[in-house]
């Protein structure tokens, strides 16, 4: 697999944290790997470790046996009718575009003989962490060859293609949602005494400390609230005036708020 090359159209965030994730997990070699962005002078650090990085996306799916479209949605049906006369039949075309069915992907490059994939992963990509939501429309063999390069840049789940959505918001917008809550809990911090580094600090090893207890144990998270929870005590009360303030409803209403926005742009 590392003699295989690898290209990624589009080299905005998300494409560069791909790309950073593949070249830490050694994945493929950074010469086989091509990365395109029109101003390629904004990917002079990764061309400086090797990466061929042009401003031609033609060239970079002629040369590829994998490409995975990371522009953006309004972008990747002019790009792919452009190119699909690089797409032939002996390469993967995996796209991580959000809102973007396989059937429109098809019809945008106008033939029916290529391995097309979704995958949604998050931005933690880079640092290997990501979870990658993978789909496909086909029953192929190369499924898994992406899986396994999503399994290197951290937990991949196969899912129906239908779940795309609902998987973009969970995992991708996800990370927002954790951020915030980590950046009120550290201002909450600040508000109690401690110094705003000192407060992210004890905030962010918790939040680490409370993933590693469900992975672990493999309890249900309320059962792990239980457990810190005793009659008359602080942290039950904090819970309570959290959830008098809407704390669950509103985390959920607002991934339902955006699940509804994605939907309505698929449509």
């Amino acid at each position: 697999m590392k003699k295989k090359k690898i290209a990624i159209i589009g080299a905005g965030k998300l494409g560069c944290s791909i790309t950073e994730g593949l070249l830490k997990a050694e994945y493929i070699e950074a010469k086989n790997l091509i990365i395109t962005r029109r101003k390629i002078e904004h990917l002079k650090k990764y061309s400086e470790l090797g990466v061929q990085t042009i401003d031609s996306n033609s060239l970079a799916i002629e040369q590829s046996d994998i490409i995975i479209i990371a522009v953006k949605p309004h972008q990747i049906e002019k790009l792919l009718k452009t190119v699909s006369g690089f797409i032939n039949s002996k390469k993967i075309l995996i796209s991580v575009v959000t809102g973007v069915s396989i059937e429109e992907i098809r019809k945008f490059i106008g033939k029916n003989n290529i391995d097309i994939f979704r995958a949604m992963p998050n931005t933690a990509i880079a640092m290997q962490e990501s979870m990658t939501c993978i789909a496909t429309d086909i029953d192929s063999k190369n499924i898994d060859i992406v899986t396994d390069i999503f399994k290197n840049l951290g937990k991949t789940v196969v899912i129906e293609e239908n779940l795309m959505g609902a998987a973009t918001i969970l995992a991708a917008s996800g990370i927002a949602f954790i951020l915030r809550y980590i950046r009120a809990a550290t201002q909450g911090g600040i508000e109690i005494g401690f110094s705003s580094e000192l407060a992210k600090l004890i905030t962010t090893q918790t939040v680490k400390g409370a993933v590693a207890l469900l992975e672990k144990r493999k309890e249900h998270p309320e059962k792990e609230i239980d457990m810190v929870t005793t009659p008359r005590g602080v942290t039950i009360s904090g819970l309570n005036e959290m959830e008098h303030q809407g704390f669950s409803s509103s985390l959920i209403k607002g991934l339902i708020t955006s699940y509804e926005k994605i939907d309505k742009i698929a449509k």
